[in-house]
């Protein structure tokens, strides 16, 4: 009778269910420690049971049901120097650990990090992203981190795994001599490269990190200001129809100052044409013109062209086009060079601009003897 009330006392199965998503050790409660012997063990997928004896690590189970007993302790056993007839309860604490992965775990730069760049130089870079942990190795991880602790969370060693992410993070980005530029194109792989070089680090904890994801690198305020300038004037390009663009879009909003001098400058125009056309009225009826007309000075020349030459990716000039002349018989002026002057839209052969190909056609043949 007294045995079987002592039996009614222990527990026959050990298990746990998790409700929570940051819970990764939870000790199983049991007044006294006293665990029968020949109880059942259920551990799950996705978790591992640690047996701790007086202080010392015992055995660990992997996901299945057991029964305990000698056969399935040997550590224990060991330690408590069982034989095969042992029946009576011990005590002995259960610790369950979690081996599922911990998700969606926050990392992020502090204070920047100090990398040179080939094109900007010297410069500040902050990153930031998430990760995912594991726990590989239970016994390791109960040794070196958990210790007595009843119930450990993912944020009690959180801190510490994004120490280690931070600095083999900077050691990484300054390593690569990836352009800053071009680093978001490469994340994925720098991501990886900083995980492989975690995972021996943390292994010593028991963990493993399956998954590393950086999410933004991004440089000081100052320096995007600069780099949103540079954009803009790509954006720009040619400055001339840049003006040219503004000039006209001013020209369509009669409201605007721009809008103003636009229509001032063609009231100007018009009010010329029309003197203009008076004066022709007021030539005779066979077109002879009154002396005052005759004596209207003629119009000045249009001003010459002025041509650069880009040879072997260097740029000359600027060049008359007499000058262009003597450089063909000096053999410095070919059809195939690139020439441009202002209003041109880009580059081109001498050869394909009419003005210029009239040189080559004039132009002397070479020298006797050359």
């Amino acid at each position: 009778m007294v045995f079987d009330f002592l039996k009614g006392q222990f527990i026959d199965v050990i298990h746990w269910t998790d409700d929570t998503r940051d819970t990764m050790v939870w000790r199983f409660e049991r007044q006294g420690h006293e665990i029968k012997y020949g109880a059942k063990l259920t551990v799950r997928e996705g978790q591992a049971a640690v047996f701790v004896h007086e202080g010392q690590m015992a055995d660990v189970f992997g996901p299945g049901l057991y029964m305990l007993e000698t056969n399935n302790m040997p550590i224990m056993t060991a330690l408590q120097h069982w034989d095969h007839m042992f029946q009576s309860p011990f005590k002995s604490e259960i610790y369950f650990i979690n081996t599922t992965r911990f998700n969606d775990l926050k990392w992020g730069t502090k204070n920047p990090i100090m990398t040179r760049d080939p094109e900007f130089g010297p410069v500040r870079i902050r990153a930031f992203g998430t990760y995912s942990m594991r726990v590989t190795d239970p016994a390791k991880f109960m040794t070196e981190i958990v210790g007595t602790d009843g119930e450990f969370t993912a944020d009690e060693i959180s801190f510490q795994i994004r120490n280690v992410i931070l600095q083999e993070m900077s050691r990484a980005l300054a390593a690569s001599k990836i352009p800053v530029l071009d680093m978001a194109a490469n994340s994925a792989d720098l991501g990886k490269l900083v995980a492989t070089a975690i995972n021996p680090q943390i292994a010593d904890y028991g963990l493993s990190l399956p998954e590393l994801y950086i999410e933004n690198i991004s440089l000081p305020e100052e320096v995007e200001k600069a780099l949103d300038k540079r954009t803009s004037m790509g954006i720009v390009g040619d400055l001339n129809r840049y003006m040219q663009f503004n000039a006209a879009e001013g020209m369509a909003q009669p409201g605007s100052a721009m809008g103003a001098a636009m229509g001032a400058g063609m009231g100007a125009g018009l009010g010329m044409g029309m003197a203009q056309n008076m004066a022709a009225a007021q030539a005779g009826p066979w077109g002879a013109a009154p002396a005052a007309a005759a004596q209207t000075p003629p119009a000045p020349p249009p001003p010459e062209k002025l041509w650069h030459t880009a040879t072997a990716g260097t740029t000359n000039g600027p060049f008359s086009r007499s000058h262009l002349g003597r450089m063909i018989t000096d053999g410095q002026f070919t059809r195939e060079t690139l020439v441009w002057t202002a209003g041109q839209d880009g580059w081109k052969p001498a050869g394909e601009i009419a003005e210029l190909a009239q040189l080559f056609t004039v132009a002397p043949p070479p020298p006797p003897g050359a």
